[in-house]
């Protein structure tokens, strides 16, 4: 006999007993742009321009459904085996273009690996939404999940958040001041769904490295951290969710990339992040951009 959740948009089914098989379901109603090259997406003069650029490497509506696919993600980790080893990181991979033209942003992610006839199986479960709408991640409603994409069979989850600096961290009005190291702290000072202070959110995580880069004229934040609550634990080892991000600022306003795969994951599955992160890109807006702070009252 099973049982099931059915959240917003992903239905849970776990077999009781001694079935070792678990099947998940997804309802996709991704409106998302694909583009099989490996470039990057902007918008300029409300056209649509692919070009290929090169990227600093990196040094490395509900809070339920995303915390249950959380669990979900790290659970499955268990009886896992990826088909590919840590090398396939240099070989050409194919990814796929996503743009958010309500919230002016793009970032490309894998879909491919040919050689190795491995495909990724990625999800929409968060389509974009404007700020006013989009599910908070805190009780203060601070930071919200505008887009979010998850491979639950490779325990891979993309999401993209925006939300106000947090003024203890960022003081000054001029971004070219800031530090890296600062921006992370802001943005996951306010990335918890306890009812805690900021840090308390923020002992939560521990950032491995921060570093910034100048882009197109844009300053990106980068920064790789890892998550420890809630850890699953497999013979005695804590298994945390390792993160990459990518940051930058628009009126006033923190636009965030977050990709994160399992800790055991990271050396198969970061590389392949690394490329996402690393592709966020604010873009110039469009008729159907909304800013983060038009209409705070409207919630469709």
């Amino acid at each position: 006999m099973a049982s099931a959740i059915h959240p917003a948009s992903l239905c849970l089914f776990v077999p009781t007993g001694n079935s070792s098989t678990n099947l998940f379901f997804f309802r996709n109603r991704s409106r998302i742009i694909l583009t099989q090259k490996k470039c990057r997406v902007g918008v300029s003069q409300h056209k649509r321009v692919i070009s290929c650029c090169s990227v600093e490497p990196f040094p490395r509506r509900r809070i339920c459904r995303r915390d249950l696919a959380l669990v979900v993600l790290g659970l499955s980790s268990v009886s896992i085996t990826l088909p590919f080893s840590a090398t396939l990181a240099d070989e050409e991979l194919k990814m796929a273009s996503f743009m958010d033209e309500i919230n002016a942003y793009s970032y490309l992610y894998p879909v491919e690996l040919p050689s190795k006839k491995f495909l990724f199986k990625w999800v929409e479960s968060r389509k974009p939404e404007r700020y006013s709408s989009a599910a908070p991640l805190s009780p203060d409603a601070r930071l919200r999940i505008v887009s979010e994409r998850v491979d639950i069979i490779d325990n891979l989850i993309i999401s993209v958040t925006i939300g106000p600096p947090n003024s203890k961290f960022i003081k000054s009005t001029d971004k070219s001041t800031w530090a890296a190291k600062d921006v992370a702290d802001s943005v996951l000072s306010d990335k918890s769904a306890l009812r805690v202070t900021s840090s308390q959110r923020l002992a939560e995580s521990s950032v491995l490295d921060a570093h910034s880069n100048e882009i197109d004229g844009e300053r990106y934040w980068y920064y790789e951290y890892l998550v420890r609550k809630s850890p699953t634990r497999l013979d005695q080892e804590s298994i945390y969710r390792h993160y990459l991000s990518s940051t930058a600022e628009r009126d006033g306003y923190l636009y965030s990339l977050s990709a994160s795969t399992l800790s055991p994951q990271w050396k198969k599955m970061g590389p392949f992040l690394e490329k996402t992160a690393n592709s966020f890109r604010l873009v110039s807006p469009t008729e159907e951009y909304v800013p983060p702070y038009k209409d705070p009252w409207r919630f469709w």
